[in-house]
């Protein structure tokens, strides 16, 4: 039996089960690989699965871990540390969504009773949602590009904004309006 696997129908329900799942330097490595971060130098889980009521359970964790990712920007290593509460409760009767509540569930921590839980698919959910989508380097500013051929005036963002010239031409318009006409 795995570790990182809990059997839920092998599980005590008269009290709680403690874990702590800790990878070691190869399966933080692949899993590194597999997140697109430079390394991973720490991470653990740590928690309870408790039962609730006859058939649920319970899951109460903390998620530690040092991640090192490249600076959008610059390429440097950017050190993140994630240190943040897991919960999940796993659960036979699921409430029904109704029409308009099938895009985003009120709680997401509720899911389908599974036959077992798996401690690292749990962690690596996680990583992935809490890991930066895009570093930075502390002070680190993303400046403007302006690409062009030789000889053309390069696009900037003010000028990809069409409407945005309509607001000084109204203004001009309402000035032209406001001042008397110069007799000649």
């Amino acid at each position: 039996m795995d570790t990182h696997i809990l059997p839920l129908s092998r599980l005590g329900r008269a009290a709680d089960t403690h874990f702590l799942l800790e990878p070691d330097a190869d399966i933080r490595k692949r899993i590194a690989k597999e997140l697109s971060l430079r390394s991973l130098r720490k991470v653990r889980l740590q928690g309870t699965l408790s039962p609730a009521g006859k058939h649920n359970w319970h899951l109460k964790a903390t998620l530690g871990a040092t991640a090192i990712q490249e600076c959008v920007v610059t390429l440097e290593p950017v050190t993140t540390r994630i240190d943040t509460p897991l919960i999940r409760s796993y659960l036979t009767d699921l409430p029904q969504p109704s029409g308009d509540d099938l895009a985003i569930p009120e709680d997401d921590t509720i899911e389908p009773l599974p036959t077992q839980v798996d401690l690292m698919a749990l962690l690596l959910e996680a990583l992935a949602l809490l890991v930066p989508d895009y570093p930075r380097a502390a002070g680190v500013e993303l400046g403007q590009a302006a690409f062009a051929p030789p000889g053309v005036a390069p696009l900037r963002d003010e000028d990809a904004k069409p409407l945005a010239g309509l607001a000084a031409l109204r203004d001009k318009l309402h000035q032209d309006r406001q001042e008397p006409e110069k007799e000649g």
